[in-house]
């Protein structure tokens, strides 16, 4: 399939921009260019019913978070919760550039959403990310009550570096025997860090995620040694049974569409209900261009769908 018509529009303005690449900047300056960025792309902001920071309590610190209640939910009503970790390489992106991804997504699936603001490297290299990603999924479920929100009903859920991190969480509540998790959600997940996939090298250049900025954002995330550890790269997990159902989406002119749709192989051969869907003509990071690329909409349709499924209670 070609590249979306709207996509193709996008990358066209990017190959033309006087701005610089992010690996050829501070990653503070990557940080400001991601964020100001967003707004050309995005849509209207919807509105949510409710909508407050908080603060986990994390390992090295206060965890900053954004608690999101969809809109017609009332405030007494435990809802079910998607626990969201944005993308960015691991290095850049916070609360605000996936603002309108957590208001859209608590909306669509009548839920809860807590946005959660990790560490990044370069300041804080690996593991500082899961730590606190995780860190914050044991404390909303620790404190449903105050939240409001229901602990049997928790779903993990990001984009890219997101979803690398949604996918490892899953795993290790898993071995930990809990906090259970009723989903997981990954959008375009990084779940390979060898980079190695053909993926890599046919898309490479020219889709948005180039090769230099892989390399840049996995060198302020990771040491080489830890390319192989399965938190960084959740793929070289041995043992992928037992893990929550889950909603995979790729896109179909992204360097990691290979080792997206590996791990969705993976866990289907494990025995993990898996809903894999690649939009075709899409490139890495559509997700939050709702404002100029359709496709970014429907995705969020399919993946608060999802969501409102799993979140459904059992009946006896």
């Amino acid at each position: 399939m070609p590249v979306d018509p709207q996509m193709q529009a996008v990358l066209e303005k990017a190959a033309s921009s006087a701005l610089p690449a992010y690996s050829k900047v501070s990653a503070d300056e990557a940080r400001r260019l991601y964020k100001e960025t967003r707004a050309a792309l995005s849509p209207p902001v919807p509105e949510v019913e409710a909508v407050r920071d908080l603060a986990a309590s994390g390992p090295a610190g206060p965890i900053p978070l954004r608690l999101y209640r969809g809109l017609g939910t009332t405030a007494d009503a435990p809802l079910p919760v998607l626990v969201y970790f944005h993308g960015g390489g691991w290095t850049i992106g916070d609360l605000d550039t996936h603002d309108i991804v957590c208001r859209t997504l608590a909306n669509r699936a009548r839920c809860a959403v807590v946005s959660v603001d990790y560490r990044m490297g370069p300041e804080h290299k690996f593991p500082a990310a899961v730590e606190d990603c995780l860190a914050a999924t044991r404390w909303v479920a620790g404190q449903a009550a105050t939240l409001c929100v229901d602990a049997a009903r928790i779903a993990v859920g990001g984009d890219s570096a997101g979803g690398n991190l949604a996918a490892v969480v899953a795993i290790i509540l898993r071995d930990a025997g809990g906090p259970p998790l009723v989903f997981q959600a990954l959008v375009y997940p990084a779940t390979d860090q060898r980079m190695d996939s053909a993926s890599h090298s046919k898309f490479g250049e020219g889709y948005l995620l180039t090769r230099d900025s892989m390399l840049w954002f996995r060198g302020n995330y990771l040491l080489p040694r830890d390319y192989d550890d399965w938190r960084a790269s959740p793929i070289r997990a041995e043992d992928l049974a037992r893990l929550p159902p889950a909603h995979i989406i790729t896109a179909g002119y992204d360097p990691l569409l290979d080792e997206g749709r590996a791990y969705s192989d993976r866990l289907v051969a494990a025995g993990v209900p898996v809903l894999y869907e690649c939009f075709e003509g899409m490139a890495h990071g559509f997700l939050t261009m709702g404002g100029v690329v359709a496709a970014a909409n429907h995705a969020l349709y399919r993946l608060g769908q999802s969501l409102a499924l799993a979140f459904k209670p059992v009946r006896s």
